[in-house]
């Protein structure tokens, strides 16, 4: 086997783990915030919002374009979670804010969603912030538009 190949089976490999981690990271998530009567955008969106912000902030926040996050925020409003107002410096942008009962619902999410999930409690915290590193390293290229296409 040529180091060319070696490279490929690894690829392949990172691959197929990677897609089996988000698989199971993502069933995960989505059955604790779902005993919270939430998705997992939904949930994203109040964990993120830790002061006032614009769409734009929040979606930067959550890991998504404004376009994506309207929906979820539209919802969160019509249930009474969050508001929006009238950015203070700038009249064409809105401000979005926890509600009182928002803010406690952020708070039994976080609660409830504390300790360590299956996928990683049996990492070290060195080997978490080492798995961390790598993965940011790995899509790095991605982040920058740089990478190769298919």
């Amino acid at each position: 086997m040529t180091s060319t190949d070696s490279m490929v089976a690894a690829d392949w490999e990172l691959a197929k783990l990677v897609h089996e981690v988000d698989t199971q990271s993502t069933a995960r998530q989505r059955a604790r915030v779902g005993a919270h009567g939430l998705t997992v955008s939904q949930a994203s969106a109040l964990r993120e919002l830790t002061g006032p912000m614009t769409m734009r902030e929040l979606a930067e926040q959550m890991g998504c374009e404004p376009s994506n996050a309207t929906a979820v925020i539209d919802y969160l409003e019509s249930q009474g979670l969050l508001e929006r107002r009238p950015h203070p410096t700038d009249r064409r942008a809105k401000q979005i804010l926890l509600t009182a009962e928002g803010a406690e619902r952020r708070r039994t999410l976080l609660a409830g969603l504390r300790g360590a999930s299956p996928l990683i409690s049996g990492l070290t915290p060195a080997e978490l912030e080492t798995l961390g590193d790598l993965l940011r390293r790995a899509v790095a290229p991605e982040r920058r538009g740089s990478a190769v296409p298919d």
